[in-house]
């Protein structure tokens, strides 16, 4: 088995365990609501139901990505990672939605709160390990550059603090005795629910319309203009593409005109093997060789080119904005 394999088994087995504690978290804050009676705690046991759906999808969507590249899909099934990370910050801020709503109708009905020792302890239990198990996810998936692992942990994190904010306001009833305060907590971390759901949504929608990530391209072209030949006069037309944990990369590279076929394709795979050795993720590069034209005699730093027909005038130091641009780089 080789490494990517590994790593998408362990994406694959820690994303079943984020299911597995998500079905043992709800059934505990079901037990606590029946306790208590408290809608503020009814609420998080729904948000956690959003919990158990988002962790099967995004298994699924891991063991689809997971697959080879196919006839239909010849860029693999990374994409749908993005897919299903999208659902899943539609279904946070749905389950915020819904936390306003309880938190709404607790202050028309008004409720008496009943068993609220017991129940602090058990959702303050599971405030605990969903904060933990998310933290884990995030840094795994970060790791993996996976953005089902890190949507997840996010996810669960976000649950703890509407958890935290439960088991505050079930502290104050439970010794002020002023119920609506409980519904008050719930609205205020419903709204924060709803947030972290829309920037989950709006990172998964900017890796489908693919989006530029400046970050990304910044650390590409960081490596490529400390480690440039002087033979690559110039790199323009850079794409970059995500399918989950993959990049797929397209590009332009003039090299001198008079270059045999080989020598072209050797300075091309320099160029492959640089990036390839220092970008933590699989890579997948569609380079085109282009040959130099007399303007590109200004930027060309060759200084023994036999075929020379202009000065050198500057050397163009590569950036986002220029490397990015679709023609030859000229001196002007």
């Amino acid at each position: 088995m080789n490494r990517q394999e590994t790593h998408k088994k362990d994406k694959i087995g820690f994303q079943k365990l984020i299911a597995a504690f998500g079905m043992i978290l709800f059934v505990g804050k079901i037990i606590a609501w029946k306790m208590t009676d408290s809608d503020a705690v009814f609420s998080d046991a729904m948000e956690s139901i959003v919990n158990v759906i988002s962790a099967f999808m995004g298994l699924y969507s891991l063991y689809l990505a997971a697959k080879p590249k196919d006839k239909d899909h010849p860029y693999g099934h990374g994409k749908v990672e993005f897919v299903t990370s999208g659902i899943e910050g539609a279904l946070i801020a749905i389950a915020g939605i819904m936390i306003i709503y309880e938190g709404i109708n607790s202050l028309v009905v008004g409720k008496v709160l009943s068993q609220l020792d017991w129940g602090i302890a058990i959702i303050a239990a599971t405030a605990v390990i969903n904060y933990f198990l998310g933290y884990i996810s995030i840094r795994k998936g970060e790791q993996e550059n996976s953005l089902v692992l890190i949507s997840s942990g996010k996810h669960l994190q976000s649950d703890t603090v509407t958890t935290l904010g439960v088991v505050i306001s079930l502290i104050v009833v439970y010794f002020t005795k002023i119920y609506w305060l409980d519904s008050v907590v719930a609205l205020i971390f419903g709204v924060y629910i709803i947030f972290v759901g829309y920037k989950i949504v709006r990172k998964s929608l900017s890796g489908i319309m693919d989006e530029q990530d400046r970050d990304l391209l910044d650390q590409i072209i960081k490596i490529l203009e400390e480690n440039r030949r002087t033979e690559w006069i110039d790199v323009h037309n850079m794409k970059i593409q995500q399918f989950g944990a993959s990049l797929h990369i397209d590009a332009h590279i003039t090299l001198p005109w008079y270059y045999s076929l080989r020598d072209a394709h050797n300075e091309m795979e320099k160029m492959i093997l640089l990036l390839a050795k220092n970008i933590n993720r699989s890579v997948e590069f569609n380079f085109h060789m282009d040959d130099c034209k007399p303007i590109s005699c200004a930027i060309c730093r060759i200084s023994d080119c036999p075929v020379r027909e202009q000065d050198f005038v500057k050397k163009v130091i590569w950036t986002p904005e220029n490397v990015t641009y679709w023609d030859k780089h000229t001196a002007e």
